[in-house]
């Protein structure tokens, strides 16, 4: 046994698996990074589309509360009041409808952030989709170059070579999304 020669390519094999096993590491490593990213972004979305059916429900009570100082204002157009009422009734008018205003530039600004922190959660689902099909590649090529050197089968190695190949590519495209 201690004088069995070993083979030349076991040393190689042995090198390509170690590159592979970094690269599978790192696009585990980076894909559950680019997870938890997508998440935050997902809740944050989900806080501002929230915040943004407060204000809605808050403009919504001022447009109430608006229309329903207007009715009163037309009826009591009828009867003479006060120049002074009529004012009261002007002014909350006007402090009402610049609520409203004030509300629905809000909501768009709301809207706005939902939708960035929308779009990063699918940037990052892009890179996270990549780097998880790196590492299935990546795992079975670890598998098939583990098989050739138990099997010492040469070309078992070649095919692992070639999944590996399959799987650094998905890796790389993890980082630039040139796959898409």
């Amino acid at each position: 046994m201690a004088d069995e020669k070993k083979e030349k390519w076991t040393t190689y094999m042995a090198i390509t698996t170690v590159i592979i096993v970094v690269c599978a590491t790192l696009s585990t490593f980076k894909g559950g990074g680019y997870s938890t990213r997508s998440l935050m972004n997902q809740t944050q979305a989900s806080d501002q589309w929230a915040f943004y059916q407060s204000k809605s429900l808050k403009s919504y009570i001022f447009e109430m509360q608006k229309d329903n100082l207007e009715l009163q204002n037309q009826q009591n157009s009828k009867i003479n009041l006060s120049a002074e009422v009529v004012a009261s009734y002007k002014e909350k008018i006007d402090t009402y409808a610049k609520k409203i205003r004030q509300y629905e530039a809000e909501k768009e600004e709301i809207t706005m952030k939902a939708k960035k922190f929308e779009a990063e959660r699918d940037e990052c689902k892009l890179h996270g989709s990549a780097f998880g099909i790196a590492v299935i590649f990546l795992q079975i090529s670890i598998l098939l170059s583990s098989i050739s050197a138990l099997a010492k089968k040469k070309y078992v190695w070649f095919l692992s070579l070639a999944v590996g190949v399959v799987g650094i590519i998905y890796f790389a495209d993890g980082f630039f999304l040139f796959m898409k």
